[in-house]
């Protein structure tokens, strides 16, 4: 079987949890080709194995080289302890047996993290899982569907997931904008959400090397807004250092959008360094639906 057939077979073995984000009719799965719902919306499978539901184009800036950046990051292990705590927080908090448990990770980009965690988790675990990443731009979303591991891989808005209420276990929001009453529509009466939120320390060597300014400008806190939909299970600050060598420092620089409006020569000048040791800082939230 093709990529598209395997991938439409897997949407086929799971087509219960897919809602038609037009008119929320449940869709099935025709010919291993298309999603079709009760009033005749269709969505085609595409040739890469993915499912695009957005309705017009949508100007997202993060592009190929980005995400390619991003994967080769992520392959080099600059996220391994954050992906290494998001995996052993999801099994703390008890993940539910005896069915397949889903998995989303909303604001997917390529993939990676989604990828690796899912990997870590069923490692020696017996669970059974289903991976889904979920991302407005269509790059990224192409990235992820070379991946060969088994998952779903939709282009959708976060305000509008293709999903019916209380069809996901387990909801990954990792530096990535949030729809958190569309969080709540998608998650199970016993899920959790799982979020990582930059701090003021994160990349704060690329800050002080583009912008003269080491440390995020404080704000709001945004567990605040957290905390005002989800239930705090568990909060954790993350912190660590990794020295990365002058072939990567040049994709962390092309992943993160600090380099955007950075002087070119500032820039030139960061990727020309032997080596640096890059900060990472995150705040981990978990959450589950609060009591009605």
């Amino acid at each position: 079987m093709n990529k598209k057939l395997k991938s439409a077979a897997l949407m086929k073995r799971h087509e219960t949890m897919f809602q038609c984000p037009l008119c929320s009719a449940d869709m099935t799965v025709i010919d291993l080709k298309s999603f079709i719902c009760r009033n005749r919306h269709t969505f085609d499978i595409a040739k890469a194995g993915y499912l695009n539901v957005v309705q017009h184009s949508s100007a997202v800036k993060y592009d190929k080289d980005l995400f390619e950046a991003r994967r080769a990051i992520a392959a080099g292990g600059f996220f391994e302890p954050l992906e290494r705590m998001v995996t052993d927080r999801m099994k703390q908090a008890g993940l539910p047996s005896g069915k397949t448990v889903t998995i989303l990770d909303a604001g997917c980009g390529e993939g990676s993290h989604l990828a690796r965690i899912t990997e870590k988790l069923q490692s020696g675990s017996g669970l059974s899982l289903l991976g889904v990443g979920m991302d407005l731009s269509k790059t990224g979303i192409l990235a992820a569907a070379k991946h060969e591991r088994e998952a779903i891989w939709c282009v959708a808005d976060l305000a509008n997931a293709p999903f019916r209420n209380r069809s996901i276990d387990v909801i990954l929001n990792i530096l990535s904008p949030s729809n958190y009453a569309e969080f709540k529509r998608l998650l199970s009466d016993d899920g959790i959400v799982i979020k990582a939120i930059p701090k003021g320390g994160h990349l704060k060597e690329l800050r002080e090397a583009f912008y003269d300014a080491p440390e995020k400008p404080s704000r709001s806190d945004p567990a605040d807004r957290f905390c005002a939909h989800f239930d705090l299970k568990d909060r954790t600050e993350l912190i660590y250092r990794t020295v990365l060598d002058r072939q990567q420092l040049l994709p962390l620089i092309k992943m993160t959008p600090l380099s955007w409006n950075a002087e070119k020569e500032r820039i030139a000048s960061f990727a020309k360094k032997e080596s640096a040791s890059i900060t990472v800082h995150l705040d981990i939230l978990i959450g589950g639906k609060k009591a009605e």
